[in-house]
């Protein structure tokens, strides 16, 4: 750990409290005079430290800027004993899930992550773009090596990734007695969006690499983005009448907040990838069963409007298959593809 680090850790852990640079120092085991340049740092990264003569120095409790030391923070209150990330933190990167592959190829660890504020060429599904720009939304990506685990349940990585973003925004959030997906209770839009306000707030990207052989996974990277705020002017055009954003006004030390309680809540929820009991939740959280949808295959993601076959959405099964009933009554279990559906 740098000193900056060590620095921003002791302020993050005690915000609105004041400490001399001779207490800094000793405590992070370095000189005064490498606080005050780490403290310098700080500032100059945006981290809202006031610096006063006889005082010392003090992390306002509105910064809301993501850092490991901010995550960890608020992560250790969940599970103080967990080892099983191996957190990265930075402020921009390409596309967390590139690096985290690039990591996967040399061997990384089950738990290795990326977490970034901005991403300059994040990956959507089908080849698209993920609008991640800075200072609004927070992007992570996880290594991840379940054993045993056959190609074609790679997509339950994505199902639990779901769940657990819904308990993470519930347990920041905390709303009860909304309609889920078009109120303040986040709900799930098969297979991988979550929805509040009958906008997208998070869009989750799985990918993987197989043993040819055996059909197994070998590992998969699981890539979640969550747009915390609107853009100032607002989304993209293209993406204006789809996209939302969790919170609707500036709130203390969002960031760091969600990122802990969403990475608590998949480990929770991946401990169970094999027993299926995530099905029952994810289930739970649905917004698409009874309502009228329109079924996307193939070729059909890019042949614009009118593409697709209108249908029923009709259950989700303990694989998380959604059954869909189409106009001339005939029925099919979709395991993949994208659905367009009419909110509120």
């Amino acid at each position: 750990m740098t000193t900056k680090e060590k620095i921003l850790a002791v302020l993050e852990e005690n915000k609105g409290n004041w400490f001399s640079g001779e207490d800094l120092a000793v405590r992070t085991k370095v000189s005064r005079a490498a606080v005050w340049k780490a403290v310098k740092s700080l500032q100059g990264e945006g981290y809202e430290i006031s610096a006063v003569t006889n005082r010392g120095y003090c992390l306002s409790e509105k910064t809301d800027i993501l850092s490991r030391a901010g995550i960890l923070k608020y992560l250790e209150k969940y599970s103080p004993d967990d080892r099983f990330y191996d957190l990265q933190v930075v402020p921009v990167t390409g596309s967390t899930n590139t690096d985290v592959k690039a990591a996967a190829a040399k061997g990384g660890k089950e738990g290795y992550a990326v977490i970034a504020a901005e991403q300059t060429n994040g990956a959507g599904r089908r080849g698209r773009s993920f609008y991640s720009p800075a200072g609004t939304g927070v992007y992570i990506s996880i290594l991840l090596r379940p054993e045993d685990c056959p190609a074609e349940d790679a997509v339950r990585i994505t199902t639990i990734a779901a769940v657990a973003a819904c308990k993470a925004i519930e347990d920041v959030t905390g709303p009860e007695g909304e309609e889920r997906g078009t109120g303040e209770a986040p709900g799930i839009k098969w297979v991988n969006d979550v929805y509040m306000r009958g906008k997208k707030v998070c869009g989750i990207l799985t990918q993987g690499s197989f043993d040819m052989e055996s059909s197994l996974l070998d590992y998969a990277v699981m890539g979640i983005g969550f747009n915390i705020y609107e853009p100032e002017g607002g989304f993209p055009e293209e993406i204006a009448g789809i996209a939302g954003a969790v919170f609707t006004e500036k709130t203390e030390d969002v960031k760091n907040r969600l990122c802990a309680a969403f990475l608590y809540r998949f480990e929770e929820q991946y401990a169970h990838l094999r027993s299926r009991a995530y099905a029952e939740e994810y289930r739970a959280r649905n917004i698409v069963t009874g309502k009228k949808i329109r079924v996307l295959k193939g070729s059909e993601y890019q042949a614009g409007p009118g593409a697709g076959r209108d249908a029923e959405a009709v259950a989700i099964d303990d694989d998380c298959r959604l059954k869909v009933r189409y106009e001339d009554g005939t029925e099919e279990w979709l395991s993949s593809g994208e659905i367009s559906i009419r909110l509120g």
